[in-house]
């Protein structure tokens, strides 16, 4: 039987460079954008699978890189801005030979969030990165976000939680933040 992991986000960017490496060395294009675009919009991962190729590939005559969706759990519409990965996303889009953008060997359909885990586990054992699933694309995004940012309130609206706390408790802010403190702090000082 399996322990539950304790799934985290990539919070150094030496290892999110080795992510990428070893998704495009001992995976697939397919498997390296989707941690590329699950990174940098903060979708779930069930909802990047359900993108359609020519949801990137219209796109391109666009002044601004805008793609809306409309997300499965919370049904709630989000825009997301690719400006930083369109030029990536898109070549490997204009390449896709299915409706899906991740789409599946065995038949014609996308790919399954077990699989996205299973390639995603696979890069992270060759990058030497733990507690990685399928979350962690998305936990990723949260908590660079809030490092750039510092605004808990704005991340909080894109990923839809309903309160502050359970966003800084899901990018796993709090944790990291005690045990900074607790490094350095001695009653005995």
């Amino acid at each position: 039987m399996n322990p539950i992991k304790n799934v985290q986000p990539i919070r150094n960017q030496q290892q999110l460079e080795d992510m990428k490496w070893a998704l495009k060395r001992h995976c697939s294009e397919r498997d390296y954008i989707l941690f590329v675009l699950g990174c940098e919009t903060g979708l779930r991962v069930g909802d990047l699978l359900r993108l359609k190729t020519k949801q990137i590939l219209n796109l391109k005559g666009k002044y601004t890189k805008i793609l809306r969706i409309k997300e499965g759990k919370t049904q709630k519409i989000r825009e997301m801005y690719l400006e930083n990965c369109f030029q990536e996303v898109y070549g490997y889009a204009a390449n896709v030979d299915s409706d899906w953008l991740f789409p599946s060997r065995k038949g014609d359909g996308s790919i399954t969030p077990t699989q996205a885990y299973r390639q995603l586990n696979k890069a992270a054992d060759f990058a030497g990165v733990d507690h990685v699933g399928n979350h962690t694309l998305r936990k990723t995004f949260g908590y660079w976000f809030y490092k750039a940012t510092k605004d808990i309130a704005m991340l909080q609206g894109i990923l839809h939680h309903s309160d502050p706390s359970i966003t800084l408790r899901y990018i796993g802010i709090t944790e990291e933040e005690t045990n900074n403190v607790l490094k350095t702090f001695s009653v005995f000082k």
